[in-house]
């Protein structure tokens, strides 16, 4: 994360004075009773009925001179940016937060330090300092397919109550304008805002689970055999609906779906609101529901082409610090030759795929990083952003084998922690 990045080269973070927040944050941890299928609907916080902001030009604002006017400026970039200085600004004197991991560690320590940090009751607005000794673990967070994933159904998850952890994290990365969780569900988002869950549009997509998913779309047949009849009816059973007729067929593929997407996933989503109102992020999001896109960017709305790319590269230089000994020039033009030749063909997929291999998730930094390395494959340091290529290519045709097969070979992200 950038965030995590934030003091790896030991400069500190600026700090003003905090003034009492007191423990608002407890007084929204509260939540209203709800019944199994719905949440209390609360149309003045909900994500598509906030306050429609006033008409400010961003290129006529001075920014020193704006306080709480993030609510009328019509940029939700800039207003999210205004918000989160003042918010970082009132904070600036207040106790550090301090993260130390040692990469040298094993993922079970490194993971075990990130969540022991992140569990911890504190101000999150304050400073960051973070000391890097020496990616995370790999704990799924978030499961399903692109542009619809929802949190994970594990009871492990949320007795750990990780995802009120994650809630933090993903708040203050955002804060920090570190990377973002991607293609979560417009449904769970939904919710996640105080939305009506029986309002929310649901497609099949999102049910993660692909045989709940099969079972469900057998209500979408004109006809059901008996054995079809006797699975639905299981389902259902087993979640206190009714079990299939002809008469209620429709409503209980909408039930279904609710409860296999919303129903099952309810605590999680509770506990990561609880996440973003710790790190008090929750007054922007519910006030500026056009924020909110740029807090859980789709997928599918992230196009890359090479020259994004190619922009942002620090290719090696002579007298670099990396595993070069005894490599030639012509050798390391080669190389970077063949890395610039496979990016320019790359599709906007592919090049996503390379871009988390390399920095850990799907948003461009402000420099990408190239050394080369003395390994068999690529291999990537996420924390610093740099690409290791091995030098012992002599054809294209085996470079780009060897860096599809590491692409391929990366799992981790920021829906893993």
């Amino acid at each position: 994360m950038k965030l995590h990045r934030a003091n790896c080269d030991g400069t500190p973070m600026q700090e003003t004075h905090r003034e009492g927040e007191g423990d608002r944050c407890e007084e929204n941890d509260r939540e209203p009773p709800t019944d199994r299928d719905s949440v209390p609907v609360r149309p003045e916080t909900s994500v598509q009925s906030g306050v429609e902001p006033v008409v400010i030009e961003s290129g006529k604002i001075d920014l020193k001179e704006l306080d709480n006017d993030w609510k009328i400026i019509k940029e939700p970039t800039l207003a999210a940016q205004v918000f989160k200085d003042n918010l970082l600004s009132e904070h600036a004197t207040g106790k550090p937060l301090r993260l130390k991991m040692d990469v040298r560690e094993s993922e079970e320590d490194r993971e075990r330090a990130l969540l022991s940090f992140y569990k911890q009751q504190q101000e999150w607005a304050c400073p960051l300092h973070c000391t890097l000794d020496g990616g995370v673990g790999q704990t799924l967070l978030f499961e399903g397919e692109p542009d619809h994933l929802v949190p994970a159904a594990s009871e492990v998850l949320i007795e750990s109550n990780l995802f009120r952890v994650a809630g933090r994290m993903i708040a203050h990365s955002f804060l920090h304008d570190g990377p973002h969780v991607t293609g979560l569900s417009p449904a769970v988002i939904h919710v996640l805002f105080n939305g009506d869950p029986e309002m929310a549009t649901i497609v099949v997509e999102d049910c993660p689970d692909l045989h709940i998913r099969s079972i469900i779309q057998m209500l979408e047949l004109e006809e059901l055999t008996q054995e079809q009849k006797d699975t639905v009816s299981d389902l259902s059973l087993s979640w206190d609906l009714p079990a299939v007729t002809k008469t209620n067929q429709r409503w209980l593929h909408n039930k279904l779906l609710v409860h296999a997407v919303i129903g099952r996933t309810m605590r999680q989503i509770k506990q990561l609101r609880k996440g973003l109102k710790d790190v008090m992020l929750w007054p922007l999001l519910t006030s500026r529901p056009d924020v909110v896109p740029l807090l859980f960017p789709k997928m599918a709305g992230m196009q890359f082409v090479p020259q994004m790319f190619l922009d942002k590269i620090t290719w090696p230089v002579e007298d670099s610090d990396d595993e070069d000994e005894g490599l030639d020039i012509e050798c390391k033009c080669r190389i970077t030759g063949f890395l610039r030749v496979f990016i320019e063909t790359a599709s906007s997929d592919t090049l996503a795929q390379l871009l988390k291999f390399w920095v850990g998730w799907e948003m461009l930094p402000s420099e990408l990083k190239v050394e080369f390395s003395g390994g068999t494959f690529p291999s990537s340091s996420t924390c610093f952003e740099t690409l290791k290529l091995p030098a012992h290519y002599n054809t294209y045709k085996d470079f780009e084998e060897a860096l599809v097969a590491a692409i391929d070979s990366a799992h981790t992200g920021f829906g893993l922690v």
